[in-house]
C-alpha cells in the first residue's frame, strides 16, 4: 500500500471518530416542523429534557438556533491583533449549547456524564435542561421563559442576578429575538405531522 494511500485513510479514520455533531444546519430555520424532519434526533433529544428537566421542546430550540444554529460543531470566531495575527478564539465555546469548557466541566462532574460531548444533540440539550434548571433554582426564572432564560445562559447565573445585561443593549434585544423564535416554534409544533 502507497505512502499516500495509508496517509489518507488514517486521515479518513480519524475524521470519522469525531463527536458526530451536524455540520451543516437544517433548511429553513423558521420552521420547527422542518427542522424537526430533516434531524429526528434532535426531537427525541428535546422531549427527552422536556420529561427530565421540564424545559419546553420550544425554549431548547430557540436558545440552540441562537447560540449555533443547529451546527453541532458551532465555535466561535478568532481573533486577530492588527485584523491579521490570529489570536485565538474569542472564548472556548463549542458545540450545539455554545457551552464554555467550565461551564461544560462543572456540568460533566454533577451529572457524573464524563463521556458526554458538546457536539452530541442528545448531551447538549441535557446539558441545557441543567443549567436552566439552575437558572430557575437561582434566580427564579420559569423554564417557559426563553427571553430571560437566555439572558441567564448568556451572563452567568452572577452575571443574571446582578442584571449585567443591561449594560449590554444588543445582548437584550437578542434574548427578545430568542423569546420570539421559542413563541414561534411553540406555535408551529402542534402542527407538525411527524410528532403526532
Amino acid at each position: 500500500m502507497s505512502k499516500t494511500l495509508r496517509a489518507l485513510i488514517i486521515v479518513l479514520l480519524v475524521g470519522s471518530c469525531g463527536g458526530g455533531g451536524s455540520t451543516t444546519a437544517p433548511k429553513d430555520l423558521d420552521n420547527a416542523c422542518s427542522i424537526l424532519s430533516q434531524r429526528p434526533d434532535y426531537y427525541k433529544a428535546f422531549r427527552n429534557v422536556e420529561r427530565k428537566w421540564g424545559v419546553p421542546v420550544h425554549v431548547q430550540m430557540a436558545t440552540i438556533y441562537q447560540e449555533s444554529k443547529f451546527i453541532g460543531n458551532a465555535r466561535t470566531p478568532f481573533r486577530y491583533v492588527a485584523g491579521v495575527i490570529p489570536m485565538g478564539r474569542q472564548s472556548s465555546a463549542f458545540g450545539y449549547s455554545q457551552a464554555l469548557d467550565a461551564t461544560w466541566d462543572e456540568y460533566r462532574l454533577a451529572e457524573s456524564r464524563r463521556s458526554a460531548k458538546r457536539d452530541r444533540i442528545n448531551d447538549a440539550t441535557d446539558f441545557m435542561g441543567w443549567y436552566m434548571n439552575q437558572t430557575r433554582e437561582r434566580n427564579g426564572v420559569s423554564l417557559t421563559d426563553a427571553r430571560n432564560q437566555y439572558l441567564a445562559y448568556h451572563e452567568g447565573h452572577t452575571g443574571f442576578k446582578n442584571a449585567s445585561y443591561n449594560r449590554k443593549p444588543w445582548l437584550v434585544n437578542v434574548a427578545s429575538k430568542v423569546g420570539s423564535r421559542s413563541e414561534m416554534y411553540r406555535a408551529q409544533l402542534p402542527g407538525c405531522r411527524r410528532l403526532r
